[in-house]
């Protein structure tokens, strides 16, 4: 019998275990012993929080980030072929979603280990759902160039697809540069399409607002320096 991949959500802010996570995910953390983890300390420091009884020194943690190799996360996993159930960290959020779990549970499948994904916050999904932007059909595209030219370039397709297709376009930048990002999407795109941005969604500060380009520049815009944001567009 092989073991079963568990795709355990964490928290998007601190402190929100309680409002944010059903109880079956603590329970779940405090039957395993194997994690697969993106960062090991967050990780720890996650399932303390949700597992006070676990004894972190007891467990057996294994990282896995973006750049793991395929062997790397092939001997991952062979614990769990070999039938030991393990559970698969994110940084924050869900994993699999915009994050190195995706490989895992891509491999997973195809050694013929169950994956099963628990409910848990995913900030953009959180961000679809409250932009009021088209629910039907979007896309997400992660991060935008970094070099300002082809960012822009990229902000003007991101556009053209919005309209285009009525797509909700949706992608995120380093929160140290949300800023410089929010101030080219006010003088690239046209007056008419809408913006949303999503920041540090769960948290107490938690900002979201949807208007128009035109909208946008009548007001203040908001302290989002160092938040973890996502950034929608629409029509």
């Amino acid at each position: 019998m092989k073991g079963t991949l568990y795709l355990i959500p964490t928290v998007l802010a601190e402190d929100t275990a309680a409002q944010v996570l059903p109880p079956q995910v603590a329970a779940q953390v405090a039957g395993l012993s194997y994690f697969l983890v993106e960062n090991a300390r967050t990780a720890r420091r996650f399932i303390k929080s949700v597992a006070p009884q676990q004894v972190i020194e007891e467990l057996r943690v294994s990282v896995i980030d973006k750049d793991s190799t395929e062997a790397q996360i092939q001997a991952a996993l062979a614990p769990v072929a070999a039938g030991q159930h393990a559970g698969v960290i994110s940084e924050a959020g869900c994993p699999g979603i915009a994050d190195p779990g995706a490989e895992l549970a891509r491999r997973a499948h195809q050694l013929g280990i169950r994956v099963v994904p628990l409910v848990g916050p995913s900030s953009l999904l959180l961000a679809l759902m409250a932009s009021g932007m088209n629910g039907q059909s979007f896309a997400f595209h992660g991060y935008l160039p970094i070099e300002r030219a082809k960012r822009v370039a990229a902000l003007k397709k991101l556009e053209q697809q919005a309209l285009q297709q009525h797509q909700t376009q949706l992608f995120i930048e380093t929160p140290y540069r949300n800023l410089p990002l929010l101030e080219d999407l006010l003088q690239t795109l046209h007056p008419g399409t809408r913006l949303c941005v999503a920041a540090s969604l769960t948290a107490e500060n938690e900002f979201v607002r949807t208007d128009t380009i035109a909208g946008w520049k009548k007001a203040a815009l908001p302290d989002i320096h160092k938040q973890p944001a996502v950034f929608l567009i629409g029509h």
